[in-house]
């Protein structure tokens, strides 16, 4: 279902009628290695708002869009969650990690060279539909108050339950063993991560994610998203602005 959003912050919205308190929609291209949150900090200090909320986390090591409501709009963050995303991706053959991404180690390598295009084409398919997923023991997802990555980066390893998710596409975008190249069409709340790690199991090699990039969510594209050197040349034509 298409849902009637706000039109997002651009290079060339009028900075008069910008009005962060009151409410605005940024979308931000996350570089790699920053949290969703140092992006949040980050609109916080530039713009001045107290209320910065964002739609739908990224990992560190994942990059792309990344949808940023201020002020009243945050009341609207749901909406924007609950919209189908889409990722491109890398995974790795021939290995698996603790994190399902390349966050720790490699281990339990396996031969890959067996794997062809049509088993990968089969195996992709089969993740395709509604089904049940148990978020990842690295993962944001809360267990006592706590983060689940804080667990697992002590040894720990608890009981997760299921959540039901939903898988639109899953295509092969190209095969360059042993590196394979993917996009994904998902429902809120899919780990690409754990994915990968089942797509090792069933090509009886191993596997995990080595790239990810979010490139859409619902009708919103990375391509019309800002980059953090955006944020600050937007707080410099709104400073200017209002010295006027």
């Amino acid at each position: 279902m298409t849902i009637s959003l706000n039109e997002p912050v651009t290079m060339t919205s009028n900075v008069r009628a910008l009005d962060f308190e009151s409410g605005e929609v940024l979308l931000v291209d996350k570089p790699l290695n920053w949290t969703s949150f140092d992006v949040v900090h980050r609109v916080r200090d530039l713009f001045h708002v107290k209320k910065v909320g964002h739609a739908g986390t990224l990992d560190p090591l994942a990059t792309g869009l990344l949808i940023l409501c201020t002020g009243k709009k945050t009341k609207e963050i749901d909406t924007y969650t609950g919209q189908e995303k889409e990722y491109e991706g890398i995974m790795q053959l021939g290995a698996t990690t603790a994190s399902f991404d390349s966050e720790t180690p490699e281990q339990d390598q396996k031969d890959y060279l067996r794997v062809d295009e049509e088993h990968v084409l089969t195996v992709f398919s089969s993740f395709v539909g509604r089904q049940f997923q148990i978020p990842p023991m690295y993962s944001a997802v809360k267990y006592g108050g706590k983060p689940l990555y804080k667990y697992a980066r002590k040894g720990r390893s608890l009981v997760r339950q299921p959540r039901e998710i939903s898988i639109s596409e899953f295509t092969l975008i190209k095969m360059e063993l042993p590196l394979l190249h993917f996009r994904v069409i998902c429902s809120k709340g899919t780990y690409i991560r754990s994915i990968v790690d089942e797509c090792g199991k069933k090509l009886l090699c191993g596997a995990y994610l080595k790239q990810l990039r979010r490139t859409r969510i619902g009708t919103l594209s990375l391509q019309q998203a800002l980059h953090i050197e955006d944020l600050y040349s937007l707080r410099d034509r709104c400073t200017s602005m209002s010295a006027v």
